[in-house]
């Protein structure tokens, strides 16, 4: 990849992953190869957040991961799914949109917590997001989530990894997580002619705010198009003119879902090669992982 467009790796926001393996491959690259004693501690990693997971006793958790560094761009997270306590798949299995590679098209995927936890391009220090949302819209939303045939009912044919938080003409993983909140929590019509639109539409009259990524520098605009994956025929040409992104992220759900529904408890894991950090309802962790007052720590060996 040119070295300029390496730096779209900040917006491959769908790490693409193979059913049935322990890792994730981002932007069509090789699978990132880990050692025994990586294997090892993204295990415990995942172990963990799914004990904290199971004594919640919540449906589900809204969930994030650090995928693709995105500290560049003011992100620590590019991907979000649900995770479902009943999935057929194994409990707390993370239903997501992908990029099939091969088949150059989006795809529901039912993915383990340890295959999503290994899902990272690094390491040696990751960063999950957990949202456990009061039992009301949890319901509501796992019902939604849950069903194969709705939740593919809100799965857009066409990917782009930037795709415009306020266009139908692509998707990408967050969005999708975005366009479900809006299926599970408002009165649409299923057989509508445009339901992602209508989605759209009621997730910006409830105050929702796409984040706005900065890339920084405006080649990396003229050169996106390079990328089967990269798009910028879904964004004005006054933000494309300031290298601006209107996209959903993460955290930009996960704010809309705790001011909707200000009960939410939002759960942060981070790990590195010593230790995992474990911060309940507090501000983001530090990126060096490093642990503070109130936080649980736990040694890894």
């Amino acid at each position: 990849m040119l070295p300029k467009l390496a730096a779209w790796a900040a917006l491959a926001l769908c790490a693409p992953a193979w059913a049935g393996a322990s890792l994730a491959w981002r932007a069509c690259d090789a699978p990132t190869r880990l050692s025994v004693t990586e294997q090892d501690r993204l295990l415990q990693f995942a172990s963990l957040i799914r004990r904290e997971l199971a004594a919640s006793g919540a449906q589900l958790a809204l969930i994030a991961r650090s995928g693709t560094d995105l500290r560049r761009v003011g992100q620590r997270y590019s991907h979000a799914g649900i995770s479902l306590a009943g999935s057929d798949a194994s409990p707390w299995a993370v239903r997501q949109l992908y990029y099939a590679c091969d088949e150059q098209q989006p795809r529901l995927f039912d993915q383990g917590l340890s295959g999503f936890v290994m899902g990272g391009d690094n390491a040696a220090l990751g960063f999950v997001a957990l949202w456990l949302l009061p039992e009301a819209p949890a319901g509501a939303l796992a019902a939604t989530a849950q069903d194969k045939a709705t939740a593919l009912h809100w799965l857009h044919p066409v990917y782009s990894a930037n795709a415009h938080a306020w266009s139908i003409q692509y998707q990408n993983c967050n969005q999708w997580v975005a366009e479900l909140l809006a299926a599970a929590w408002a009165p649409l019509d299923v057989n509508s002619p445009t339901p992602r639109a209508d989605a759209q539409a009621w997730l910006r009259a409830q105050g929702y705010q796409p984040a706005s990524v900065n890339v920084g520098w405006l080649p990396l605009v003229w050169v996106a198009p390079l990328l089967p994956w990269v798009h910028n025929s879904d964004h004005p040409a006054a933000d494309l003119q300031q290298a601006i992104y209107r996209v959903s992220l993460p955290e930009s759900i996960g704010q809309f879902v705790m001011a909707r529904h200000p009960a939410t408890q939002r759960i942060e894991f981070c790990h590195d090669e010593r230790q995992i950090v474990v911060r309940r309802d507090g501000p983001p962790l530090p990126d060096a992982c490093t642990a503070e007052a109130g936080d649980t720590v736990i040694p890894l060996p």
